[in-house]
């Protein structure tokens, strides 16, 4: 089956991470997944959270995230919801579930008695916006923690492993992955799948938007999201042994 922009079933938009893309966030970088493009950045408070004071949870540290999107991130001008005075269902689901991936692959305790806020905005949204946002949130914390470890304030990396995230779908019987916003308003089965670098899985969001869908049609969306994942944990690899060279450069 021809997909709308040419791409075959198995195949990915193109990708690309900019890192160091605002100027003073601790990390900060620019995904871009086909149309869609999400700038995630990276900031260091030097405090635990509200509720973690409260607690008296002692030595460990926090992460979490916020997810917007901006007014014209979309065909029509979207209200901000700071003009209407709450988060929408949809905005917090996204962000509870950024926050999630990052602190599947984070020792909290490495990370000490502070947070670390990730902020995903997106820019332009052509399908895919919360998975691009997981999959560029993690080289913007991975940017802040290499700022933690070379200023001394912490002694050991907290992150675990790498962490990414893709959709995909069954269109007109046909799986596919990762879906534009054509192909996904399209779609008789709907999935995001967020896994690591060791090809655990840290979510699965699955629907059937009519008709459900077999244990075999779900083997197959997992395989093509596992392939498509693999793809975005390289593309992170590349981007962190560019971040070493850098360090290594700097200390020579």
């Amino acid at each position: 089956m021809a997909r709308i922009d040419g791409r075959k079933p198995d195949q990915m938009r193109p990708v690309t991470i900019t890192r160091n893309y605002t100027k003073h966030a601790e990390g900060s970088i620019l995904i871009v997944v086909g149309d869609t493009k999400v700038i995630c950045t990276a900031s260091v408070e030097e405090k635990p959270p509200r509720f973690m004071r409260e607690q008296r949870i002692r030595n460990k540290g926090w992460v979490t995230a916020e997810y917007s999107m901006l007014p014209r991130s979309t065909s029509d001008r979207m209200q901000r919801e700071v003009t209407r005075g709450r988060l929408g269902g949809r905005t917090q689901e996204i962000q509870r579930l950024i926050g999630r991936s990052m602190r599947a692959i984070v020792d909290l305790s490495a990370l000490g008695e502070r947070t670390i806020w990730l902020d995903c905005d997106v820019i332009q949204a052509d399908g895919g916006t919360r998975t691009a946002a997981i999959t560029g949130a993690f080289i913007a914390l991975w940017d802040a923690c290499t700022w933690l470890i070379e200023r001394k304030k912490i002694r050991t990396f907290p992150i675990r492993d790498n962490v990414a995230a893709t959709s995909v779908g069954v269109i007109n019987g046909t799986p596919m992955l990762d879906l534009c916003y054509e192909e996904d308003s399209t779609a008789d089965v709907d999935m995001n799948i967020v896994m690591t670098g060791q090809g655990k899985f840290v979510e699965i969001q699955g629907t059937a938007e009519e008709e459900p869908f077999s244990r075999e049609e779900s083997d197959q969306l997992l395989d093509l999201a596992v392939g498509g994942i693999n793809q975005l944990i390289r593309l992170q690899n590349r981007i962190q042994i560019e971040k070493l060279n850098e360090a290594s450069l700097g200390n020579s």
